[in-house]
């Protein structure tokens, strides 16, 4: 029954239109002998990838039915949980028998961990059959040293977030504006749309409504399926409270017992372990994010309150509709976004006199960038307070430039050999992607 299954899900994809979609600006190198694997939070475009590699799969003239996808989600696959992935291939090679061992086949598996002890499948396969592999999954697991040995270094990963600004501006066919007076107003008003409706790309169209019910969706499926679910935790109203809790303070200094002490003065019995096991949890399904101080020191890292983001601005008002009157929480948050597109190696800066700087992040050439975020910088006090951090911590970390983000201000500040660049938010943004090389199109394939 199941082999029939999965041979008519096999024919039906073959003989189906192929989806229509937007083009993810991403850069991966596909390397033969091992497994793609891409790496996010669940709806934040992973498949779209697969669907574009066969795009870009069938503009060189592969053969269609050289290419196989399944999903694990369907739910008729199901009984894959028990009776294993091998019936896939099989199933495949039953309808192509003169391919086997002949010609190249793309195998291409979307959210593998469904199945349970899926690697030494993938594994075999890329030592037996003549093929290239990539697959999606939600967790972060899938990333970690565990997978390598798992697949005896088979694997190659890349992480997948919710639309940039500029794919954003790509769907709006707007991402190769000259920069003209008019256009640059065109991408303000492009910006606050996405400040507004954030990266998800099922929301990009939505109005309001429907935006913020689709979110909440996202929310109680993520604590449901990928955090209580997956890591089989107890308790699920402490776990759902603290998802909640964290999402309304995120771009705020969080510890655990501060934490523990929130749920215990609403009366869920729990425990700084737990905690740190659901905190764990939200990290590995790519919903929040820790960032801790800067400091040579892994204990003081450790030890010292860190900060917490969501992946996605916009799913934080929407879950919180109170958070709209906090833009400049937003504004951090979005901003933290776009840097961890392209580092995992940012921190909160703490100068000697106790002045916060919002992210001190190191780059692929170990260069440490300064980035400080302020909706706006009106009030005289704000201005000096957001400034004089700056200037202190590029003094103690020896750096002569840093970055000031607002939403709609720009300049130039300098003190002594120091500068500081004020920058509106959507030309960081536009800025950043660009320089960071990280948003071109998919390399030519090894075909």
């Amino acid at each position: 029954m199941l082999f029939d299954i999965i041979r008519r899900s096999i024919i039906d994809f073959h003989n189906g239109k192929r989806k229509q979609i937007v083009k993810r600006n991403m850069t991966f190198r596909d390397i033969e002998g091992k497994a793609s694997v891409f790496i996010g939070v669940r709806r934040c475009g992973k498949s779209t990838l697969l669907f574009q590699l066969i795009d870009d799969l069938v503009s060189k003239k592969v053969d269609m039915k050289n290419i196989l996808y399944i999903n694990f989600f369907d739910d008729r696959f199901t009984e894959l949980k028990t009776k294993g992935l091998s019936s896939v291939i099989e199933a495949y090679y039953s309808l192509y028998p003169e391919k086997k061992g002949v010609e190249t086949v793309y195998f291409l598996f979307d959210e593998i961990q469904e199945i349970p002890e899926w690697e030494p499948f993938i594994d075999r396969i890329l030592r037996t059959e003549k093929c290239r592999v990539f697959i999606t999954g939600s967790s972060a697991k899938m990333l970690s040293k565990e997978i390598a040995t798992a697949m005896r270094g088979r694997s190659l990963s890349f992480e997948v977030f919710p639309f940039s600004f500029i794919e954003f501006l790509k769907f709006k066919e707007h991402e190769n504006l000259v920069m003209t007076t008019k256009n640059r107003l065109i991408l303000q008003n492009d910006f606050e749309e996405y400040f507004i409706k954030g990266g998800f790309p099922e929301v990009r169209n939505s109005v309001e409504s429907d935006r913020i019910d689709i979110h909440q969706e996202y929310f109680r499926t993520i604590m449901w399926r990928d955090v209580i679910e997956r890591h089989n935790l107890s308790n699920p109203q402490t776990v759902i409270q603290l998802g909640y809790r964290l999402m309304t303070s995120c771009a705020s200094l969080y510890s655990l017992n501060r934490l523990t002490e929130y749920l215990k003065s609403l009366g869920f019995k729990t425990s700084k372990e737990f905690v740190f096991t659901v905190l764990s949890a939200f990290e590995d399904c790519y919903f929040l994010f820790s960032v801790p101080i800067y400091d040579k020191s892994e204990i003081k890292r450790n030890v010292n309150p860190k900060k917490i983001y969501c992946v996605d601005h916009s799913m934080m008002s929407s879950i919180d509709p109170q958070i709209n009157e906090k833009k400049g929480q937003l504004l951090e948050n979005l901003v933290f976004s776009t840097i961890r597109r392209s580092s995992s190696a940012i921190y909160y800066y703490k100068t000697a006199s106790g002045k916060e700087v919002d992210f001190c992040w190191i780059d692929r050439s170990g260069k440490k960038n300064l980035v400080q975020v302020s909706f706006d910088l009106n009030d005289e006090k704000t201005r000096k307070r957001e400034v004089s951090a700056l200037f202190e911590a590029m003094g103690e970390i020896n750096e002569k430039s840093a970055t000031l983000v607002t939403m709609n201000e720009s300049g130039v500040l300098e003190l002594e050999d120091r500068t500081i660049q004020i920058v509106p938010a959507w030309e960081y943004l536009i800025n950043f992607e660009y320089i960071e090389k990280s948003v071109f199109q998919i390399n030519d394939l090894m075909l």
